[in-house]
């Protein structure tokens, strides 16, 4: 969708999406969401950051955008903190920033059941692959291993099982014979570019509805679930 009619939806919304953003690394994926906001092409509020990293580049991308951080990686006597430490923190600061959704972008630790069904609000996740195919780890050196003709990326919903939960929206690009491992991951996350801001106008706009996920069994005159982007990179 150009730019002007993503400016101009969203300035049609009374109430920015709420949204608060997990990450490990660079935060690449934050940023996009940092510059779409800025413009004006997403009607959401980011209320704050949490990393599970205190040399995530996505720390200063977020300082830089004013937007809150929390760094929930070392206890008080210098211990890396562990993942029950982690989920007690992260649970406090996320219901006091109070988001309407919660993004894993890039976030590399696996959270707990109890986290997940506790969570005050629906959580996401990118995946760098075409799920169900390629859950977990190294999955573009796996694609073309396999000799997939085509890969991508998946936005999907946060539960107890690993990248099972239901599959919102896919990016999907040709692999090109010529790819490798390295360069399959450099263009899916470019396509993660395109899914990321995409997905969270669709929710922000009440197309998706995570609080409402249509059956997969239910008739309806509505496009089924996973909506897809195709990528001609």
């Amino acid at each position: 969708m150009p730019d002007d009619n993503l400016k101009s939806m969203a300035k049609q919304s009374a109430k920015p999406l709420r949204v608060a953003v997990l990450v490990s690394g660079s935060g690449s994926n934050l940023q996009v969401l940092i510059n779409a906001t800025q413009a004006g092409a997403l009607p959401i509020e980011i209320v704050g950051v949490i990393s599970n990293r205190e040399d995530a580049y996505a720390i200063t991308r977020a300082n830089d955008a004013a937007i809150p951080v929390a760094v929930l990686s070392h206890v008080a006597s210098g211990k890396r903190m562990g993942i029950k430490t982690f989920e007690t923190h992260a649970n406090a600061q996320l219901t006091t920033w109070q988001p309407d959704v919660t993004v894993l972008a890039g976030f590399m630790r696996v959270l707990s059941a109890s986290f997940i069904d506790n969570a005050p609000a629906p959580m996401i996740n990118l995946h760098p692959a075409l799920l169900p195919a390629y859950k977990g780890l190294d999955t573009h050196q796996r694609a073309i291993q396999a000799g997939e003709r085509h890969h991508g990326c998946s936005i999907h919903v946060v539960t107890a099982e690993l990248d099972a939960g239901a599959v919102l929206t896919q990016a999907l690009l040709e692999v090109n014979y010529k790819d490798t491992a390295d360069s399959l991951q450099a263009r899916v996350q470019k396509a993660e570019h395109q899914l990321l801001p995409w997905t969270i106008f669709l929710i922000a706009k009440g197309i998706i509805d995570l609080d409402n996920l249509p059956e997969e069994t239910k008739s309806s005159y509505l496009p089924a679930l996973p909506l897809k982007l195709w990528v001609d990179d």
